[in-house]
């Protein structure tokens, strides 16, 4: 249940008010609120001119090119600004436009020589010419009998595990590695699609959910100029056992020389990882790298960087408690530690190899929200801070490293971007963002609160949305809008523009509890075997500390989600009636033992040592304590998190004789119901019947 997120494509998205199309529903137009709402809602997201958010370097870091109010530029170092015809690219938006389907893995490879391609066609491995001519199968015995496949993994190793590939060329294009997986005996999962058509049809996928038997995996390289193939072994000799390191195989690359192949085996609870290293010609693997956090789950994929020598990398771990940088040799000898910091680092910017500096983002800025750059030595020596604590910075490195571009930003004050100097002096003002109409329209800026977790110690915080015409006069209903899953944040130092739902009379909140990223491993084990309880609690104490406001009615509560924060939506309100008093779940678990074991288990421990964990955060269990008003959401075909979900909840809420509203998507995947029906039902809800 990767975050839908989830991860930052394009900065700019960040900026956006959430969607504000007006195609309203038939009573929303009727509604109080909806008039304001259409005519402020969709002027938002232009309401703020942004300075240049990205900059695209020439190769000798001499000049870059960005966009400012519409039009290109670009900036010569020593020269300045000047209008340029050229347009930018923005590779970003390249490198994401053809992946495929979430939790799918690319169907062919083409070799690094661009003379080959491999591919998977009915279940077995073939090479071709690039043209697809002189096709050739290396593999023989995948079919549907034995269910038996080769180049291709699972829906869920693509989803929770990051797999969008299941072929690795070496970089001389003489080898090809790829997967086999054996699906015979896992439980499958049968998802109906076109439901709404005359005939509908049926998807087939083997999806192990918690406690089921996993896919037996293996790893294997074909020689194109022996024509052998060997079958790497991935577990010291021993067969696949379901449990044991090895159980799960994954992140698979070539060193730069490619005489070896890498890949991370993990045990099902995945806390114990290895880093390996297998000779293709030989299958013989060894162990560079062991991770372990026994109390509950390693990093499954830790930021890795090879260094240009190709005998060494550097090597991301949360071992201390918070992650940090350490240096390894590939024989598996570390070197020393990178960094040792007593908060997190974040992402790894450039190693200048020359020099021995490496530039990396952490979270030492005034909160962990603000991330800054850093410079140090390999050796660990000379760590220094290259920018302002009080902002959260976004940073371009040029490639000559003498200079770097900074767009700098908090929550409440928008992106300004300068030109640095490598040792963090300012340059020169490339642009700032213009609030001139934000003011003129009234809009209120986000405010960030903090607040006293439910453990009584832990400092956490919110954000509070609120409306244009907003009077501290007036009480006004509260949404809280969460997703909520682990290692996810919802208080953000990125400018933030107004919820855009505030506009129909509501505040608008987003919390944070012990869930957070980036505040080290520690605090995120209070999830370890509690997802629905630990987060759940800290969400109702962010609400409950804005109960001193005069402003806020603390009688009118909704709040809403998707996917996890569907669950996040349907847990509040059946676990804290007195907090929540409406809720909208959309595509929500409602059961953890109906999800992915990789992801689950990950979490919450397996099934046969956490039994009371799962039943805690049934909502299956909970539908009796119903008090407040539910929408539940759920899409025909969700191959994600499936329509049993939402059939079970709605069955076990039928069975307690509880009233509530169940809204379907025909022939939708996970998704989430139309904002207008949702606002419908908050306004009828919070609104007109208080």
């Amino acid at each position: 249940m990767k975050l839908n997120s989830i991860k930052t494509v394009f900065m700019a998205v960040l900026f956006l008010a959430p969607f504000t199309t007006i195609n309203a529903q038939d009573k929303l137009k009727k509604m109080p609120g909806y008039e304001q709402y259409k005519t402020v809602a969709p002027k938002i997201r232009s309401s703020v001119k942004m300075a240049p958010m990205y900059v695209n370097w020439n190769e000798d870091g001499t000049s870059f090119q960005y966009i400012k109010e519409g039009q290109n530029y670009v900036y010569t170092v020593g020269k300045g600004e000047a209008k340029d015809n050229e347009p930018m690219q923005n590779s970003a938006r390249r490198r994401w436009g053809n992946r495929p389907a979430r939790g799918r893995q690319y169907a062919s490879a083409d070799s690094p020589d661009g003379k080959l391609k491999a591919f998977t066609k009915d279940r077995n491995m073939h090479v071709s010419a690039i043209d697809g001519s002189n096709s050739i199968a290396i593999t023989t015995d995948g079919n549907e009998e034995n269910q038996v496949k080769f180049g291709i993994a699972t829906w869920v190793y693509g989803e929770e595990l990051g797999q969008n590939t299941a072929m690795w060329w070496s970089p001389d294009s003489k080898k090809i590695a790829f997967y086999r997986f054996e699906e015979k005996e896992a439980k499958k999962y049968y998802v109906l699609y076109h439901q709404t058509k005359i005939q509908d049809s049926v998807e087939i996928e083997a999806y192990p959910k918690v406690g089921a038997k996993n896919l037996p995996v293996d790893l294997l390289v074909y020689d194109l100029e022996t024509k052998k193939t060997t079958i790497l072994d991935l577990r010291d000799g021993k067969p696949y056992h379901d449990g044991d390191l090895g159980t799960y195989i994954y992140d698979i690359s070539w060193t730069p020389d490619g005489k070896e192949l890498l890949y991370h085996s993990t045990n099902r609870k995945q806390n114990i990882m290895e880093l390996k290293a297998a000779n293709p010609n030989t299958g013989t693997s060894r162990v560079v790298v062991r991770e372990e956090w026994l109390p509950s789950f390693t990093e499954n994929s830790p930021e890795m960087h090879i260094l240009e020598n190709g005998n060494q990398f550097i090597w991301a771990s949360e071992r201390s408690g918070f992650t940090n940088y350490y240096l390894y040799n590939f024989d598996g000898t570390l070197i020393n530690p990178v960094t040792s910091h007593a908060y997190e680092v974040s992402n790894l910017v450039k190693v200048d190899e020359a020099k021995g500096i490496v530039y990396y983002m952490a979270r030492s800025g005034d909160n962990h929200m603000k991330m800054q750059l850093h410079s140090v030595k390999l050796n660990g020596s000379r760590n220094t801070r290259l920018t302002n604590p009080a902002y959260h910075h976004t940073i371009s490195l040029a490639p000559n490293n003498n200079y770097f571009v900074d767009v700098s930003e908090t929550h409440a004050i928008p992106p300004f971007t300068n030109l640095m100097s490598i040792k963090g002096k300012k340059i020169a003002e490339i642009g700032k963002s213009d609030m001139t109409e934000f003011h003129a329209m009234g809009l209120k800026k986000v405010e960030v609160f903090t607040f006293t977790s439910a453990d009584g110690e832990t400092e956490l915080h919110g954000m509070l949305h609120f409306p244009s015409n907003f009077d501290p006069a007036k009480k006004y209903p509260l949404i809280l809008s969460n997703y909520g899953g682990p290692a996810t944040n919802a208080f953000t130092e990125r400018f933030s523009l107004p919820n855009a739902l505030t506009e129909y009379g509501f505040l608008v909140a987003n919390v944070d509890g012990r869930n957070v990223r980036g505040r080290g491993k520690r605090l995120l084990d209070n999830l370890y075997g509690n997802l629905g309880i630990v987060e759940m609690d800290d969400f109702a104490a962010g609400i409950k500390s804005l109960y001193n406001r005069p402003y806020f009615d603390k009688d009118r509560v909704g709040v809403y989600g998707t996917s996890y924060g569907g669950t996040t939506a349907a847990t509040s309100l059946l676990r804290y009636p007195d907090v929540y008093h409406v809720a909208v779940a959309n595509s929500a678990v409602t059961d953890w033992r109906n999800y992915d074991n990789i992801y689950t288990e990950r979490y919450m421990d397996l099934l046969e040592d956490n039994l009371e964990g799962y039943e805690a955060s049934s909502l299956m269990n909970m539908a009796k304590d119903l008090q407040g008003e539910l929408m539940i959401f759920f899409g025909t075909n969700d191959n994600n998190v499936h329509p049993a979900n939402s059939l079970q909840l709605i069955k076990a809420l039928q069975a307690a004789g509880k009233s509530f509203e169940v809204q379907i998507g025909p022939d939708q995947g996970h998704t989430a119901v139309n904002r207008d029906r949702m606002m419908e039902f908050f306004i009828q809800h919070l609104v007109l019947k208080k």
